[in-house]
């Protein structure tokens, strides 16, 4: 007898009746028992990999979520999948295959989970993309599913050397320091040894990115949604202790299958809406933008970065977090974390407090156990927050039809409206030599264009770039837009998003150098002082898109399928056209 009655699992496929003497005989060759065969089969996924230290955790933890599937009578089958780390593929071709690694990971466990037949996952994640991937497979497979992200990086400490600047030393470090070191170097404010002393201590440990990056932002957004149980993303990834967490995910996602609660019935529009404040009050990545349409697309839910960008406006901005404030994850869990954060949203009624949690019980009962207020350190009491709206602002206007957004945590009011001529690159690189050479100006907008998901193809992240200008003392002095994105490192007016993207024919393809641009982030708007009539000329006068060196492969297929930014930049028809769900087989 098995606790759980196997007769509409998927994986009755595989390991029920007589007919299926084959399958089970491949179990036992792996040393499965009669009974652990014949038990729901749980799919454990990482992201590991040797790629990064954001990733190299996830394997041990993986073996804590399998105890604790194990102790619910559940038999875990660990698989893994790919991640492409986007510090390391930041400033060059690679970070093309950045964006493009969310879908390959949701595709791949999808597949694994389809072709073994398994009921229930717990996924673990520890990269900007491997997050949303994971989760994006989790709402397509519509099946019991708890996520678990791997833990941030600890913060770096300088030496207390005259060789480097004081102001790195008196601050945690993060990778975001190192990229902009990097324009401090160039700027000859930096020297080869204080470069080479900086890179050595920055990222002293496993762990993703210690800011509010795109890694922590969807880290947050994975409990703020419910397919995390509360506060399992805050701990940094180093601790141990982190296993009570693994484990406590494997027996969660056993109870969740005895319940049959799947995936589709935590993340619903109420519990993304719930996600997109947590974003926009911690001060959280653009890139949350993307991604949370993305998720949305897989149960057939329309919440379009209009819908994401609604949110943020009318969300205080009280956590003080990097890029744009001075604490790192490690102090936000120190804090009280998520928890203490949501209950600070609760007080001003900007909870959906009757969404369902990964842990069974619905958000407004998992914020009932929370006894720990706000320190007014790092989580400032929302009737205090740091400013009145989010952290992050949507645009609109004749040179984004489509929107735009922009990070403005940590920028004064008087720094978020921006009036100058376009410079325009075709490419980041060529933005980024124009920064090492400073042959651009103050006062100019920068537009890098043809680097959207289709065009690029890949829609780059352009931390290099930004950082640079950052650590050239030229963060407030210029501005830069572009249809591709921006690292959740980025600080400065930097507006990324803007679509339609220029291979698809948007106004950012027509602009030309001297074309007045405004950027207003107080009023959300986006233009270009240039008519109707004006832009359809230039429209009629447009080459086409420009020509890639992708002509095969991955990025091509990717920028084939690949739609548009603003639904989430997803390659395939999402929840709204299935017509079968994988739980019912």
């Amino acid at each position: 007898m098995t606790k759980f009655d196997k007769t509409h699992l998927p994986s009755r496929y595989v390991t029920e009746g007589p007919a299926r003497a084959p399958h089970r005989s491949y179990y036992y060759a792996m040393g499965m028992t009669e009974a652990e065969i014949h038990q729901p089969l749980v799919g454990v996924a990482t992201c590991w990999n040797e790629a990064a230290p954001c990733n190299i955790a996830l394997n041990r933890q993986a073996q804590a979520v399998k105890m604790g599937v194990k102790e619910a009578h559940g038999t875990p089958r660990e698989f893994t999948t790919i991640t492409v780390t986007d510090g390391i593929a930041m400033g060059h071709e690679g970070m093309r295959s950045s964006l493009a690694s969310r879908e390959v990971i949701a595709d791949s466990v999808e597949v694994t989970m389809r072709g073994h037949c398994y009921d229930a996952l717990v996924g673990l994640a520890g990269c900007d993309k491997s997050l949303p991937g994971m989760m994006m497979a989790m709402v397509r497979l519509n099946v019991p599913s708890v996520f678990i992200y791997g833990g941030s990086i600890l913060p770096g400490k300088a030496p207390q050397v005259d060789e480097i600047p004081e102001d790195f030393r008196s601050r945690d470090l993060t990778v975001q320091d190192m990229f902009e070191a990097v324009g401090r170097h160039q700027n000859e404010e930096l020297s080869d040894k204080a470069l080479e002393m900086l890179e050595r201590v920055a990222c002293p440990s496993a762990g993703a990115c210690g800011g509010q990056f795109t890694a922590n932002t969807m880290a947050c957004v994975s409990e703020a949604i419910g397919l995390a149980l509360m506060n399992s993303s805050g701990m940094p990834a180093p601790y141990e202790s982190r296993d009570q967490f693994g484990e406590a995910s494997g027996k969660a996602v056993m109870s969740l299958l005895e319940k049959n609660i799947r995936a589709r019935d935590v993340v619903t529009l109420k519990s993304l809406e719930n996600a997109a404040r947590v974003v926009a009050c911690t001060g959280g990545s653009t890139n949350a933008g993307l991604h949370l349409p993305a998720i949305a697309h897989e149960a057939g839910i329309d919440f379009f970065l209009d819908d994401v960008c609604e949110i943020f406006r009318d969300t205080p901005y009280f956590v003080d977090l990097k890029p744009g404030g001075q604490y790192v994850a490690k102090d936000l869990f120190d804090a009280g974390g998520i928890p203490v954060v949501m209950k600070e949203l609760r007080k001003a009624g900007l909870i959906h407090e009757d969404c369902m949690t990964a842990s069974g019980r619905p958000i407004g009962e998992e914020l009932d156990l929370i006894e720990r207020e706000a320190d007014g350190r790092v989580i400032f009491p929302i009737d205090a927050p740091i400013t009145k709206t989010g952290g992050v602002v949507g645009l609109k206007g004749n040179l984004a039809p489509s929107g735009a957004i922009v990070k403005v945590a940590g920028i004064s009011e008087e720094d978020q409206v921006f009036t100058g001529p376009a410079r325009v690159f075709e490419c980041e690189e060529d933005a980024f030599a124009a920064v090492q050479e400073r042959s651009y100006k103050e006062g100019e907008v920068m537009v890098i264009r043809n680097e959207g998901p289709a065009g690029g193809p890949g829609m780059r992240e352009m931390l290099a770039t930004t950082a640079a200008l950052s650590g050239q003392g030229m963060g407030k002095k210029v501005a830069l837009i572009t249809d591709g994105r921006f690292s959740g490192a980025t600080r400065g007016f930097c507006v990324g998003h803007v679509g339609p993207e220029a291979a698809h024919g948007g106004p950012i393809a027509l602009l030309q150098n001297g074309d007045m641009i405004t950027i207003n982030a107080l009023t959300g708007e986006l233009s270009v002082d240039l008519t109707e009539e004006q832009l359809a000329a230039r429209k009629d006068a447009w080459s086409g898109p420009r020509e890639t060196i992708y002509a095969t492969g991955a990025l091509w297929k990717f920028a084939k399928l690949v739609g548009e930014t603003y639904k989430g930049a997803v390659t395939h028809p999402g929840g709204k056209a299935e017509r079968h769900v994988y739980m019912d087989i």
